[in-house]
Formats: C-alpha cells, sequence, structure tokens
C-alpha cells in the first residue's frame, strides 16, 4: 500500500518557499500521509499537521508574510559583544521565537496533530539525527531550529539538541524509515544567484550553509531513489534571496506557488529526476535556469 510523506527541508527565511509549493500541492489534491521537517521546514510540517486542509496551507502563508527577523534573531547589542568576548554559548535568546511558535502551536504535543508529524533534531554530542514524534510542539521546532551558536541548545528527552539541518536537513531517509513508499520533498533550494556579496558573519555562515545541505540533498536523492519513488518539487532558480532575509518571505511564496503550480501541469509528481536548479551551476547578469 502507497504511504506518501511530505518531506520539509530547512533554509532559515527561504522556508517560505515552503509555504508557496504547499499551497499548489494541497491545491492540486495531493495528500500527504505523515509529515516530516527539519529546521525552518520543522515550523511549517507541524503548522500543517494540525490543520492538514487548504486553509491551513493558507495560515501557513499568512505566518510567512508577516514574520519580521526581529521575531526570530532579536540581536542586541550585549548578546554581540558577549559573542566577541567569548562569553556564553548563543548569540540570541530564542524567546522571542519561543513566543512566536506558542502563539501558532500553544501548548499542544505533537501526537495530538490531525496528521502525523515528526521532527528532526541533531544530538549535540554525537551529531546523530534524533526524530522526534511526540511531546510539545513547541520544545520539538525550538530543538530543531537551534541553529548552533546563534540559539541555545535544547534539552529534551535527557539529550541537548541543535538544528535538525546539522544532521539532516532535508529528512528523505527518516520518512523512508517511517515507512513512506512516496516522498515529495519541499526544498528551499538555496541562493544561486546573489545580487550582493553576503554581509556580515552570519549571513556568510547562512549562505555557506545553505549551498552545503543543498549538494547533501543531491547526495541524498542518489543515495535513496531506490529505496522509495522520489518527487523533488522544483525549486526557485535563480535564486538571488538570503536565508537570513526575512523581507522577501511574502515574494518567495508567490514566486514558489506559480513554479509549482507549472511543475504539477507538467506531470512533475512523476518526475524521479534530480532538478538541476539543485546541482552546481552559474549564473549571468540576468540568466535563468530551467534545470
Amino acid at each position: 500500500m502507497e504511504k506518501t510523506a511530505f518531506v520539509f527541508a530547512g533554509g532559515g527565511s527561504l522556508g517560505a518557499i515552503e509555504a508557496g509549493m504547499l499551497r499548489e500541492l494541497i491545491a492540486s489534491g495531493v495528500k500527504p500521509d505523515f509529515l516530516v521537517g527539519a529546521s525552518a521546514g520543522a515550523i511549517n510540517s507541524v503548522f500543517f499537521a494540525y490543520q492538514p486542509h487548504s486553509a491551513g496551507s493558507l495560515r501557513l502563508e499568512y505566518l510567512w508574510r508577516s514574520i519580521r527577523r526581529e521575531q526570530i534573531l532579536p540581536w542586541s547589542f550585549l548578546s554581540l559583544l558577549a559573542a566577541f568576548r567569548g562569553r556564553g554559548t548563543h548569540l540570541v535568546s530564542s524567546g522571542r521565537l519561543r513566543e512566536l511558535l506558542y502563539e501558532h502551536y500553544g501548548s499542544r504535543k505533537l501526537e495530538d496533530a490531525d496528521l502525523p508529524v515528526h521532527v528532526v533534531a541533531t544530538e549535540m554530542k554525537t551529531g546523530n539525527d534524533v526524530v522526534i514524534s511526540s511531546g510539545s510542539a513547541v520544545d520539538a521546532v525550538l530543538a530543531s531550529t537551534a541553529i548552533p551558536g546563534v540559539f541555545p541548545p535544547v534539552a529534551l528527552g535527557g539529550s541537548m539538541l541543535i538544528d535538525g539541518g546539522v544532521a539532516n536537513n532535508t529528512p528523505i531517509s527518516t520518512a523512508i524509515r517511517l515507512g513512506a513508499t512516496r516522498v515529495v520533498v519541499l526544498s528551499t533550494g538555496f541562493t544561486c544567484a546573489e545580487r550582493r556579496p553576503p554581509k556580515g558573519a552570519l549571513e556568510h555562515a547562512m549562505s555557506a550553509l545553505n549551498l552545503l545541505v543543498a549538494r547533501q540533498l543531491v547526495s541524498d536523492l542518489e543515495r535513496w531513489s531506490a529505496h522509495a519513488a522520489i518527487a523533488v518539487v522544483t525549486p526557485l532558480c535563480p535564486l538571488d534571496v538570503s536565508p537570513y532575509d526575512y523581507s522577501q518571505c511574502g515574494l518567495l511564496i508567490d514566486r514558489a506557488a506559480t513554479e509549482t503550480r507549472r511543475w504539477l501541469e507538467a506531470g512533475g509528481l512523476d518526475n524521479h529526476k534530480i532538478p538541476g536548479g539543485l546541482r552546481p551551476h552559474s549564473h549571468d547578469v540576468d540568466a535563468a535556469c530551467h534545470g
């Protein structure tokens, strides 16, 4: 019996792309049996799990359209000064992010979602991925989004957990191990046509990580393609938005929805090839890629 999983990748602010993809997938009648998400993808998968329908996908869009960087990364002079002096383990408190998550999840538990959902985090000491399928939704997502050095690690189940993207940013393997025979991957892609070089240490780090995980995704797709039917929703390419830039979320959603609609109309769900936009490539000025 076929069992379909939607896999939501991490990618910082580029998680907004997945909201546009999700809208069109649901509108087309594709129904997942369960959801798996890491990092920003954990935010999306858990949000949708509690309202797995078209209205829920539209509410997820609204969340991304209204989000501001200060709600995720509230810098302060004192936190930056402490980091430069080598004090503390992180740059910012996760308090603002916790408030945002609680606003949407409340005190609900993962096992109470209308659609089974599994959140992937990373065990800090071993680097192994950890799958969270029960307990506080807020705590699970905080753990999965705890960027090392930026947010504090989260103590959960006797372990210290950090961002799921470190161990398994696009957890296809998790979905297959959980029984998926068909996997639909919602990928954030990577910034492949920057309008300007990254500014500051964090932008450099996030841009480099974004590129690294895109390369890892290609490797995972090659490895797991024999174990399930895997379709990757076409990534945005060229993409010139930093995963640190939350000002472009609305535009990313609209563009992703348009591209996903075209992908579906072209039979994308039955195409199990790796999109060219995930492979190494470059862009000339004003050039576009159609991989």
